[in-house]
């Protein structure tokens, strides 16, 4: 799969052990993964290269969790997804939910679960027409 795909998430989400097995299991299944973590070399400008990855980013998978749903950087990048008719894919933790701003909430989102199980239906919705 050539789909090149930009993973949102915060940096204070306390799940960080969830997220590198989620982007593992991603790449596992042919998904060509951007993860800041993984993607920005030190020195580089963390902005800029954010910047960057979500401009050349087919699809952008929105990890949204408690911390992430109320994060001024997960509405930029949303933004750049939507602005860029690239696809959206919502991943949420089901208690995060309400939280959500009511156009993103009536999207049909993914359910955080195992990683693996998430990944499978992450990359089910990215090869999905449309």
């Amino acid at each position: 799969m050539s789909t090149k795909v930009f993973i949102s998430h915060s940096n204070l989400d306390p799940e960080r052990g969830w997220l590198d097995a989620f982007a593992r299991a991603l790449r596992d299944r042919g998904v060509n993964v951007w993860l800041d973590e993984w993607d920005i070399e030190s020195g580089e400008d963390w902005e800029d290269a954010i910047k960057t990855a979500l401009r050349g980013s087919d699809a952008i998978v929105a990890l949204i969790s408690g911390v992430h749903a109320e994060s001024p950087n997960l509405y930029f990048d949303v933004g750049v997804t939507l602005g860029g008719n690239k696809r959206l894919i919502l991943v949420v933790d089901p208690s995060a939910a309400a939280s959500l701003p009511s156009d993103l909430r009536e999207r049909r989102w993914v359910a955080l679960q195992a990683p693996e199980e998430t990944a499978r239906e992450v990359e089910a919705a990215i090869s999905a027409p449309g």
